[in-house]
């Protein structure tokens, strides 16, 4: 054997490439510039190691890895392989522009390379999610209910041995695949049925589809081309951003709920972190969130640092020392956010989630239960497959509504590496958190999720004021005493109406209710009652009911008139009759108050005890400044500091810079310029092809090896396996298997010569 091999080496290749072509290699696979390569045999030699290529083929889609799969199959590993050869096995199963538009991004990513003729790299199939020719030359008019159908009907001996071929190699040796063995033998029975394809008269492989089957997964495409469904009929654009609009609504409501709930009942973490599911059922019934839906609140929440984990200001009363889930200080700032601006936080938070709340409540491996907020939710990939199915569906036509399984087949087309955990269970829980979030609605993407995936945060803006409702400034009045708000209300006006009635029912519709208690929480924000009967008047579409003056008259005219101070705290009343009762009510007796005067009487208590203890005595009092003006006392919530960085929350890696990639190409171009020092070293891409080459025409080589101290040698092999940049051959001096790195090899002759 002589150095030259058929076909130009990989190495040879990018040396003859632009470097326009070289910058897009290293943009596209960032990990051959991750330490930059000190020479282009060093860049050729990292881009055929196993695990960059695995890294370069994780986001091929089906026709590049089909396209890959079939040079596999002609061996364009070891021999150039033409393109037009390529096209022939393909067939009509793509169209040949297609094909050769995927074969030239393979080039681009340095998976294959040459003009006329192909090469790959040895280590190609380890990209592949599947055996070399599983999918290039199965059977595509198969379909999947026959398949079925054909594996339920086989008995114990067949499913067995299929069982066996699923768990470890699709590929098993046989001698009952050899020509003449009788048919009633269970290899013979499944190749009959096409449950098994047979390679050769020893060999058989497990058809991938029958595979999927076995393992209960949706079977994966067989067409070439992407899948893309049609729009769907009587759906409208419109229609789409009107639903995402609503539930865009109900999202930012049910974070403000969760903010004033955790800032009034601030919620311990467990020792392992997260929340304890007693916990969580509390919350649910605080909030009236269900608990499905609060989890997913919760963690975007979390990671949008609107609440956070440590000690509030103020401490809870429960004397356990936190630390709490509580709002942090930015909750406050997100309130006063426009509309947009908060959604695009929220929407943008859960896109870049590091964690798949749709896991809370299930239980893992170890039998416990998923907690909220736990870092057992953590996953690298969720971030990825949410971009995948937004993306995914953006090639869709506007108004193209989809179901879990079109959209798992839809994504798995995209990502085939990635099918294990695009079925459509998984993909159906992003679907449901993506319409929660207003992303999707009836099953299409809103027109504001488009402009969000273009990272265009003024269109989005625009967007965004388009689909949502203008904010109204009435409300209508009912007989008893409930408040309808027909839309999205002003946020002063919402404020406002917030203060004076409490909210009954959340929906499109909003529905408050007024109520002595409410209108009393009024009074004691200052509000007179001639302002609450003008407020109503003014922004009521429907006559203010007669009821509804009464309530206010008859609670204002009790309210004040016993008046709450600093003693620690007083109470003064123009009433002594009054003020006299109050003092001897059963319900304020621990507070130890005491008359001082006719109309002051005085306490050690806390102004706050005392109100509540006054109220709780059916009495209506309100407190006071050193002025003698009504003031409002009631608790803001607890706030945690904001956290310095997001619950273990990691940025997707950024786009290498184009710049800086030139600069590494620049300098390769000049090492390649240099002579070759005598004694040099030979191209690793070349080595390995020379290796491979021997391996599998199981000749014997003379290979000239420096060892990690330096020294050269020349030693008699037979080369065996060519893997992850490893040679494992026959030494014949040692008389047993030995591994050499291929970096240290110097030079390969044939032993034979």
């Amino acid at each position: 054997m002589t150095e030259h091999s058929p076909g130009v080496p990989l190495g040879a290749w990018l040396a003859d490439s632009s470097d326009e072509r070289l910058v897009r290699l290293l943009e596209l696979r960032p990990d051959l510039a991750q330490p930059p390569p000190g020479s282009i045999a060093a860049l050729a030699a990292r881009a055929q190691a196993r695990q960059s290529v695995k890294a370069a083929t994780d986001d091929l889609d089906f026709l590049r890895l089909a396209v890959l799969d079939a040079l596999l199959v002609l061996h364009a590993e070891t021999e150039p392989v033409p393109v037009t050869k390529l096209v022939a096995l393909i067939g009509d199963r793509a169209p040949e522009g297609a094909v050769l538009a995927a074969l030239e991004d393979l080039r681009d990513r340095a998976l294959a390379w040459g003009d006329g003729s192909v090469r790959v790299a040895a280590e190609a199939a380890a990209g592949l999610p599947w055996y070399p020719g599983q999918v290039v030359l199965e059977d595509p008019t198969l379909a999947p209910e026959d398949v079925s159908a054909r594996i339920a009907a086989l008995d114990g001996p067949q499913r067995e041995l299929l069982d066996r071929l699923l768990e470890g190699s699709p590929v098993g040796r046989t001698r009952d695949a050899a020509p003449g063995t009788p048919s009633d033998r269970p290899v013979q029975r499944l190749l009959a049925t096409g449950l098994l394809r047979q390679l050769d008269s020893d060999t058989v492989i497990l058809p991938r589809q029958v595979g999927q089957l076995l393992r209960g997964e949706q079977p994966g495409p067989s067409a070439f081309t992407a899948p893309l469904p049609e729009p769907t009929p009587a759906l409208s654009v419109k229609d789409v951003d009107a639903v995402g609009a609503g539930a865009i609504l109900d999202l930012l409501r049910e974070v403000e709920v969760l903010i004033e709930t955790l800032g009034t009942t601030a919620i311990p973490e467990l020792r392992s972190g997260g929340l304890g599911i007693r916990d969580m059922r509390r919350l649910t019934k605080l909030t009236g969130i269900g608990e499905p839906r609060l989890g997913l609140v919760l963690e975007i929440a979390s990671a949008a640092g609107l609440i956070a984990s440590g000690l509030p200001d103020p401490e809870p009363e429960d004397g356990s020392g936190g630390p709490y889930w509580a709002p942090t200080v930015a909750a406050d700032r997100f309130i006063e956010t426009p509309t947009a601006l908060r959604w695009q936080l929220l929407a943008t938070t859960w896109l870049d989630l590091p964690a798949r709340p749709s896991l809370i409540g299930h239980r893992g491996p170890d039998g416990k239960p998923y907690a909220a907020l736990s870092d057992s939710l953590y996953s690298t990939a969720a971030p990825l497959d949410r971009r995948l199915l937004l993306s995914t569906l953006a090639e869709f036509k506007p108004a193209t509504a989809v179901d879990a399984a079109t959209a798992s087949a839809a994504m798995v087309w995209r990502r085939p590496r990635w099918a294990a955990r695009l079925q459509p269970e998984p993909v159906a829980q992003l679907l449901e958190e993506a319409h929660a979030l207003g992303l999707l609605g009836r099953g299409a993407l809103t027109t504001p999720a488009r402009t969000l995936l273009r990272h265009d945060p003024e269109a989005t803006a625009a967007a965004m004021d388009k689909v949502l409702p203008a904010p109204i400034d009435h409300f209508l009045l009912q007989a008893d005493l409930t408040v309808i708000v027909p839309g999205p209300l002003d946020r002063d006006l919402a404020d406002e109406l917030g203060a004076v009635a409490a909210v009954e029912s959340a929906g499109a519709a909003m529905v408050y209710r007024i109520s002595e208690a409410s209108v009393r929480n009024a009074l004691d924000t200052g509000r007179t009652a001639g302002e609450l009967h003008a407020f109503f008047s003014r922004h009521s579409k429907t006559p203010v009911p007669q009821g509804l003056t009464y309530l206010i008259d008859d609670v204002a005219r009790r309210h004040g008139q016993l008046r709450v101070g600093m003693a620690s705290s007083f109470v003064r009343c123009e009433d002594p009759t009054l003020l006299t009762q109050a003092v001897s009510s059963p319900a304020v007796a621990a507070l130890e108050l005491r008359l001082l005067a006719p109309t002051v009487a005085v306490s050690q208590a806390p102004i706050a005890d005392v109100l509540a203890a006054l109220r709780s005595a059916g009495l209506a009092p309100a407190a006071e400044d050193a002025s003698g003006t009504v003031v409002d006392l009631r608790s803001r919530g607890a706030r945690v500091p904001a956290p310095t960085s997001r619950r273990f929350f990691r940025p997707l890696p950024s786009t290498p810079n184009r710049d800086n990639l030139a600069a590494i190409v620049e300098v390769l171009r000049r090492v390649v310029s240099l002579p070759t020092a005598a004694g040099g070293r030979l191209d690793p891409a070349r080595t390995i092809t020379l290796l491979q080459q021997a391996a599998m025409q199981q000749t014997t080589v003379l290979l000239g090896y420096t060892d990690a101290a330096g020294v050269s040698t020349q030693r008699k092999v037979a080369p065996i396996n060519v893997r992850g940049g490893q040679l494992i051959a026959f030494d014949s001096a040692a008389g047993r298997v030995r591994d050499f790195a291929v970096h240290r090899v110097t030079s390969v002759v044939s032993a034979e010569d």
